[in-house]
């Protein structure tokens, strides 16, 4: 099987979809701008549902399924959020063979589907809190595509809540941003920062949007998931009211919070290499590959022996598939990824032990069996966190301070990565920074103090210092 293409900054892109397509994660679909998710590929997202999902129902919070359809006209019902998502929509005119009477959106998001249901559901402060989640797809509609990164459908869950106070409301939003970042480092071993994004850069129709920011080898940001507080802005929208312990009206205040397909395309370029995949044990649909060295019975057997008493703890299989070399199984697992693999053969067998190797640093360790099952929970621990450990050293590595626009400037152009710069907080000067760097402002960090400082572009006061790169 060959070996992908460099994983440098020139070359990230090829190399990414080369190892999608070759690892047999997704597969370009017959649409422009979408693909299919393959089985390998899929087990990553139910392993990321399944962790998150739990997240998500421990909190309280309940699944539920929405159509996909949208009526266009709730669409418009929030200028901000129709505004927002224009560009991207896909739209249905035709139903059945006739001409529809009302053009329907395909779903970009749910906000407002959802909430027309809700002020159905709700008269009265007893039906506060609403907690509900959908596991779905949304399309949006995307010019420029690149798999799991930005496609024009995608799946991904969206929770939308409404509480009887703003208080309550922020509470959920922030809740949601922590299970994210749990997600991600426990998870998928991935290192971020959590923080609250620039009026311009938020969520279309919400107050304020706060985000979980990972960095990727070429100094480029992904924002990997978000959480909105939406303040009442829907409800006014919808006109949607309930009466409070004390019989006054008031609008619900809401939240709104995502993540999707997108969280691996980061897991694949957050800790790839040129030989392919490097999967945090965690997530890996395959923990542990089992190679019985070819043409020898023996380790056959005892091969398969070992894979019946390993199957009950890990998400183990074994390869003694017919007509390929030892050399070329090593290979096919390294690109996908498989965090440890167990070489056996008949001299092994007389020494009464296996071979493991680590995917994530091709460390080979020679295992009796009698200390086979400890080893490999030691060695999948260990892996997990070591793939975290580098990708948070690679990202405070690739954090610098720039205190002149000069410095800003050069750093953009050579080294890359989240910048730290005082920023006056004014939209021009945002857009300009972007228009002369094509950096954007990523997020201002939750544990951010307030200092005194002078914007990095105009010299204007500053308060904070604000996380500025390059995003996908």
């Amino acid at each position: 099987m060959a070996k992908s293409q460099l994983k440098n900054f020139s070359k990230l892109s090829d190399w990414f979809t080369d190892i999608i397509l070759k690892a047999e994660l997704a597969d370009y679909a017959p649409v422009k701008g979408c693909m299919v998710i393959r089985p390998y590929g899929y087990a990553l997202w139910e392993g990321i549902q399944n962790f998150l999902d739990k997240l998500i129902k421990d909190h309280g919070v309940k699944n539920a399924y929405f159509p996909i359809f949208i009526p266009m006209h709730y669409l418009q019902k929030e200028k901000e959020h129709v505004e927002g998502f224009s560009p991207q929509l896909a739209v249905v005119t035709i139903g059945g063979g006739e001409e529809l009477t009302e053009k329907l959106a395909v779903r970009p998001t749910s906000e407002t589907v959802m909430y027309d249901m809700y002020k159905k559901w709700t008269s009265s402060w007893r039906d506060l809190p609403i907690l509900i989640n959908q596991w779905c797809n949304v399309v949006r509609w995307e010019k420029r595509t690149y798999l799991f990164l930005r496609t024009s459908e995608f799946l991904w869950q969206e929770g939308h809540c409404a509480h009887l106070t703003h208080e309550e409301s922020l509470e959920t939003t922030l809740w949601a941003l922590n299970a994210y970042e749990k997600t991600y480092n426990q998870l998928l071993g991935m290192y971020g920062i959590k923080g609250k994004k620039s009026q311009s850069e938020k969520f279309p129709g919400a107050k304020d949007s706060y985000t979980f920011e990972c960095l990727m080898p070429n100094g480029k940001a992904l924002q990997a998931a978000t959480s909105h507080d939406l303040g009442q802005n829907f409800s006014h929208s919808f006109d949607w009211t309930v009466q409070d312990q004390n019989k006054n009206k008031i609008y619900p205040w809401q939240n709104s919070w995502g993540l999707s397909t997108r969280a691996i395309g980061g897991l694949i370029m957050a800790h790839g290499d040129d030989n392919g995949l490097k999967l945090p044990p965690a997530i890996a649909p395959i923990q542990l590959i089992i190679v019985p060295i070819p043409g020898y019975e023996k380790s056959l057997i005892k091969a398969k022996e070992i894979y019946q008493q390993l199957k009950k703890t890990y998400r183990v299989e074994i390869d003694n598939r017919e007509g390929e070399t030892a050399g070329f199984k090593f290979n096919k697992w390294e690109l996908k990824g498989v965090p440890l693999r167990l070489e056996i053969g008949d001299r092994d067998l007389d020494n009464n032990s296996v071979i493991l190797t680590r995917r994530d640093n091709n460390q080979k360790i020679t295992v009796t069996f009698d200390n086979l099952e400890s080893e490999i929970k030691n060695q999948l621990k260990d892996i997990q966190i070591k793939l975290f450990d580098a990708h948070k050293k690679f990202t405070q590595k690739h954090t610098y301070t720039a205190n002149t626009y000069d410095e800003f400037k050069k750093i953009m152009s050579e080294n890359r990565g989240f910048i730290s710069s005082f920023w006056c907080e004014n939209p021009d000067c945002e857009a300009q920074i972007k228009a002369d760097t094509k950096a954007t402002t990523r997020c201002l960090p939750l544990n951010s103090k307030e200092e005194k400082g002078r914007c990095v572009h105009c010299g204007q006061p500053a308060k904070y210092r604000w996380l500025f790169a390059l995003s996908y």
